[in-house]
């Protein structure tokens, strides 16, 4: 049964019952923005408050204690509520059924369950802030992690709860591509952000259930006085760190492989050419995840492992960068001769290539076990991190409301302040974050509250980066508001896309498509 004319999934049901209760994946995509995108805005609130402390040295602001807050729940919100549910949740949740012709998910109730499974682990998170606060860093390294006194057992125990959001997430949307796929849609028929998401599934179902099980023992570590990992007990607190970068390597790829799909589906449309080596790009995806399973040791060359092991992992970290490298001259290929629309989508594509790649060449020269010693725990580790996590993702993520805010909400954002909003966040990210890889370089350690004079001219110069990017996402945010509310209506497909999910009206009705579609060629067959 159709909607009628005029009826999309918005206007369907009022209230706000309906929508807390409601199946549709769009809506629960939607309900994942607004999730998403306040944790930004508190997570990058902290981001704004560590910058500000280290504007100069000595104190400015804050004690070291309350620093150390900052930076622990700064990392936690960013990557555990913002970056590694911002693409599959929010804009996959949205688009995977819409992008293979499927009507919803496989599983609509664990889909909203995976929403509440967030928001319960997310407020578990935020009462440790008034549980005496938690100051471990967010990969709460122990023994320290089992010592302190203070929240960081709810800051831990919120971690555990969204990490069963991030597997029923994933293994929803194996079981939707596998099972749901439209007439016709085969696998090297899928669009490329579909593979990036698949993709990125497989390594939220296997690697999540690690760290689930890490938190886990660190919360009875806490509670019952386990020696499993406090030396002081009997326990070895590098067995938490293998534990913990079990998971934490493949989940950077969790944030990064659905962000590489979406510049697949910029690149292409705006440059108005089928992309160059489709499968290439494909089967990429999946050697990344592949790879991602066995680069962890790279996070512990100092740790005493043995010197096989460091060359093992060294060699395997390398070996990630030839996917990684696939994607971006098949990217850059297809660029070439195009034509190319300078709209803000591609302009934030384009800023995705220039500093993943940045990003990705420093990590490259990270596993390298000998730069690594000397840069280990420094500020170039830092800015390697935010090249490919800020840098890369969240370029990706900006790029991508962008694209689809006409289909999500049919209605047309303000294109001149979406391109300005690129240029503020491009360079104040660059200004913030290229002289950290000084301050590595000259012996700046990462994680300190203060530091030496010598480096205090380029934390200001950093600084004053952090508050330009943060400029920069509050006319992103306001491109966004102002589209809902005030946008003009948008046609169907105002970019001319190949792909399924602009076959059908903006915004699209409840059933996504009025007849099922059948597809009879690739997704990106602009010649």
């Amino acid at each position: 049964m159709s909607s009628a004319p005029g009826v999309n999934y918005l206007n369907e049901k009022s209230g706000l019952w309906s929508w807390l209760t409601t199946l549709d994946h769009k809506r629960i995509g939607i309900m994942y923005m607004i999730s998403v995108l306040s944790f930004f805005a508190i997570g990058g609130a902290f981001a704004m408050l560590i910058r500000w402390e280290l504007f100069g040295a000595g104190k400015n602001i804050v004690d070291a204690a309350t620093y150390n807050q900052f930076m622990t729940f700064h990392g936690a919100i960013m990557t555990f509520m913002v970056i590694i549910p911002g693409v599959p949740a929010f804009l996959g949740n949205f688009f995977l059924p819409l992008m293979i012709g499927a009507k919803d998910v496989a599983f609509p109730r664990v889909n909203l369950l995976s929403w509440y499974c967030l928001m319960v682990g997310a407020a578990i998170s935020f009462w440790s802030l008034f549980y005496h606060g938690a100051d471990t860093g967010w990969t709460f390294y122990t023994p320290y992690s089992i010592q302190t006194d203070n929240g960081t057992t709810w800051l831990v125990a919120g971690a555990f709860v969204m990490g069963f959001s991030s597997i029923l997430t994933g293994l929803n949307f194996i079981v939707t591509v596998h099972k749901l796929r439209a007439p016709g849609m085969t696998f090297f028929r899928m669009p490329l952000f579909i593979w990036g998401l698949y993709s990125t599934a497989v390594i939220q179902v296997l690697a999540t259930p690690v760290l689930g099980i890490t938190l886990l023992l660190l919360i009875a570590e806490r509670t019952m006085n386990i020696g499993i990992f406090d030396p002081a007990m009997g326990g070895d607190p590098v067995l938490f760190q293998h534990f913990f970068w079990f998971y934490s390597h493949p989940a950077v790829y969790i944030m990064i492989l659905p962000a590489m799909g979406i510049i697949s589906e910029l690149i292409t449309c705006y440059s108005k050419k089928t992309i160059f080596g489709y499968r290439a790009i494909a089967w990429s995806s999946i050697g990344i995840a592949a790879v991602s399973f066995f680069v962890w040791g790279h996070h512990m060359f100092v740790s005493g492992q043995s010197e096989v092991a460091g060359i093992v992992f060294s060699f395997l970290t390398m070996l990630v960068g030839v996917p990684t490298a696939i994607k971006t001259f098949n990217w850059v290929a297809t660029l070439y001769k195009g034509s190319i629309e300078f709209s803000a989508p591609m302009l934030f594509a384009l800023g995705f290539i220039f500093l993943f790649t940045i990003g990705g060449v420093t990590g490259i020269m990270l596993a390298v076990t000998a730069v690594d010693v000397h840069f280990h725990d420094t500020y170039f580790v830092v800015a390697h991190f935010h090249y490919v996590m800020v840098g890369g993702t969240l370029m990706a993520i900006t790029g991508g409301i962008y694209h689809w805010l006409p289909k999500m909400f049919g209605k047309m954002y303000n294109e001149g302040v979406a391109r300005f909003s690129f240029v503020l966040i491009f360079i104040g990210f660059n200004v913030t974050f290229f002289p950290q890889f000084v301050l590595g370089a000259m012996g700046m350690p990462r994680r300190y509250y203060d530091y030496l004079p010598a480096f205090e001219p380029l934390n200001k110069v950093s600084s004053l980066g952090a508050w330009t990017i943060g400029v920069g996402f509050l006319f992103a945010l306001y491109v966004v508001v102002d589209c809902i509310l005030r946008g003009k209506k948008a046609p169907d497909n105002p970019w001319g896309a190949k792909t399924l999910e602009w076959q059908t009206s903006s915004p699209p009705p409840h059933e996504n498509f009025t007849t099922q579609p059948v597809v009879t060629g690739g997704p990106y067959e602009y010649r």
